[in-house]
């Protein structure tokens, strides 16, 4: 219920559920503005998180004019939730973001990046299906196995190697075969605006599974989708979604050692979804430690206050440049430390980094495969 003095959002009306998230950004000193990767890769005020959910306010109140300039800034985030970690309020800045562009491309402002992710969705669901029908192939796959494994679309499509890693892992870990879910988990429809679509691919992603008795997932991405952004949709899946690093951090008995090779080290880059996302910061550690032996080297800013990589929030879609520069700033921080090999457990990360740098860049379901390998010889 609205107070006698607010003003209503005219413009945005949908943005109305989302009021004191606005005002709670509208009205504050800013102190979250340096946690803020695409602010500190491109600084402009617009681009705080201040600026972003304040041209959300004033255009849902019909203040400042739908065009692009009061309308792109709400995909100038990448979701990683850096400023919900520095708010005393702990604001949720990127739903709230999420429901802007929603309403702006409802109103037709959106940016080209986002149009063309809506436009393609269904030529990359379709690319993404023959991708794991590829993957079908492996040893552990049997199609009407209890377990669905979401290796997920990046991996199936562009880190072939690392989603037979997931598949192998999965099973393993199981001691039974498993099937492959076949669709993308439809996230990239949220993030480009169009939430009617998202819900709607959640429940056809639903339905896929709906015989299935649980459900392994490893990309941090579309473990948030399955755990945080369906039942927000208002589609509850009825099996349990269990993330690979998870189970594989209450099976770490059963995971071997495996040797470096001399002088070399190894650094954990906590993924923004798995960490400040779902909360899960110890699992990956506990996992490295186990298998190399020691724990793993960390970067300054890691788990809570860890950087983002850039890849996320479709932002490399929405402003590639300012993506690159966020994903450099991280490789700059990696070898300022000493270098060495990178471990992460987000095939957005996982690409992003080795787009732009040739040090050693792995996946750690990688190392979970390689070692539960080595426990069964």
């Amino acid at each position: 219920m609205k107070r006698p003095d607010q003003r209503e959002m005219r413009t945005l009306p949908v943005l109305e559920e989302r009021r004191r998230e606005l005002e709670t950004c509208v009205f504050c000193p800013k102190l979250c503005r340096s946690a803020c990767p695409v602010s500190n890769a491109e600084p402009r005020e617009a681009l705080t998180p201040w600026g972003k959910m304040s041209l959300a306010y004033f255009v849902a109140h019909g203040d400042v004019g739908l065009e692009p300039s009061t309308t792109d800034t709400a995909w100038a985030c990448t979701g990683c939730y850096a400023c919900r970690e520095r708010c005393d309020h702990r604001n949720e800045v990127g739903p709230t973001l999420l429901d802007a562009r929603n309403a702006q491309r409802k109103k037709g402002h959106a940016p080209f990046g986002a149009t063309r992710v809506l436009n393609t969705f269904d030529r990359h669901n379709r690319a993404t299906e023959e991708a794991i029908r590829e993957l079908n192939y492996h040893k552990s796959v049997r199609r009407d196995a209890d377990t669905a494994v979401l290796v997920g679309c990046s991996y199936a499509r562009a880190a072939i190697p690392e989603a037979r890693d997931v598949v192998t892992a999965a099973a393993v870990l199981a001691g039974e075969e498993v099937c492959l879910s076949e669709s993308c988990c439809g996230l990239p429809l949220l993030l480009a605006g169009d939430q009617d679509r998202f819900s709607a691919h959640a429940k056809q992603f639903r339905k896929s599974v709906e015989v299935k008795k649980r459900i392994v997932v490893h990309d941090a991405g579309c473990a948030m989708a399955l755990r945080v952004h369906y039942p927000r949709a208002g589609v509850v899946l009825s099996q349990p979604v269990e993330l690979l690093v998870e189970h594989a951090a209450r099976a770490v008995t059963r995971l071997s050692h495996v040797p470096l090779k001399a002088n070399e080290t190894v650094r954990y880059h906590d993924p923004c979804q798995l960490g400040r996302g779902l909360g899960v910061y110890e699992a990956p550690r506990a996992v490295l430690g186990r298998i190399l032996g020691e724990p793993p080297k960390e970067f300054d800013d890691n788990r809570q206050k860890g950087m983002c990589s850039g890849a996320g929030g479709l932002l490399p879609s929405t402003m590639p440049e300012v993506a690159k520069e966020i994903t450099v700033q991280r490789l700059s921080d990696h070898v300022e430390l000493g270098g060495g090999r990178i471990v992460t457990a987000c095939a957005s990360s996982l690409l992003a980094f080795r787009t732009r740098t040739e040090l050693p860049i792995d996946d750690i379901a990688t190392w979970i495969a390689r070692s539960l390998e080595a426990s069964r010889v």
